[in-house]
């Protein structure tokens, strides 16, 4: 059986004036479909990069990437929108609603993009607020939501196309510790529904809640499993084997 998400060789080289820079140096990489996996690393490690890729919102400058068995590597702009808006729900750290609509109307903005009738639209965006507990509050505008309720509108949003993959970026970065830890529980809770979850962090406190964790570093995979496993949340000084000698921070270790 196919892949979820297969990445073959990916290499994302950007030309900086005279600086060439390899934000992906030919990754490997497979997810299928009901996993949890978060994808982890600091500042310039290539996990935006490899959101971007994944979320059809760029290609790779060489090798190839397959979406629920379909090479998306080297469509064009309009078609990756397609399929996007067909495969895909996207979760993003500041919510990204739109002020002026009320709640259900923001849910409903993917699905009238993707051409549905608006009897269609309104039930599958009641559905999804109901399936993150705000049902209630579909008349409401963004404003009068907390940060955390504003997080599950943008979820609602997300699940209300059904994509094959829900893409989490940071989606706990603006929201206290409390609220944060409310809205990792309801995606452990999305998944467990059966729905394939990829989260893009660089909080290891964070990374841990999925199931898996790949680790990136300088463009390369450097780790790959269990995110229980201790390995996965100690990141090595330098590029390379994950054993040997070395000084970890706090940070680093995850404490």
């Amino acid at each position: 059986m196919a892949h979820l998400i297969e990445l073959r060789q990916v290499y994302k080289i950007y030309h900086m004036g005279d600086e060439t820079v390899h934000a992906l140096d030919g990754i490997d990489l497979t997810i299928d479909q009901g996993e949890f996996v978060a994808i982890v690393g600091q500042s310039g490690s290539g996990k935006s990069t490899a959101m971007n890729i994944i979320g059809c919102l760029d290609v790779p400058t060489s090798g190839t990437y397959h979406l629920g068995g379909v090479d998306v590597s080297t469509m064009q702009d309009d078609q990756q929108a397609e399929i996007r808006n067909k495969m895909l729900g996207f979760i993003f750290q500041q919510y990204n609603l739109i002020p002026k609509l009320n709640v259900l109307e923001n849910v409903e903005l993917p699905l009238l993009y993707a051409g549905m009738s608006s009897g269609e639209r309104r039930e599958r965006a009641m559905r999804s607020l109901e399936r993150v507990g705000l049902a209630s509050k579909c008349k409401n505008l963004p404003s009068q939501l907390s940060g955390g309720q504003q997080q599950r509108v943008s979820i609602a949003r997300a699940l209300a196309g059904d994509p094959s993959v829900i893409l989490a970026d940071e989606p706990t970065g603006a929201l206290d510790s409390r609220t944060g830890r409310e809205v990792l529980a309801f995606l452990k809770k999305l998944n467990q529904e059966g729905d394939t979850v990829v989260l893009i962090t660089h909080d290891n406190s964070i990374a841990v809640q999925a199931k898996r964790i790949v680790r990136l570093q300088d463009g390369h995979i450097i780790y790959d499993g269990d995110a229980s496993d201790p390995r996965a949340v100690v990141q090595p000084m330098e590029s390379g084997s994950l054993s040997g000698g070395g000084t970890f921070s706090d940070e680093e270790v995850g404490a």
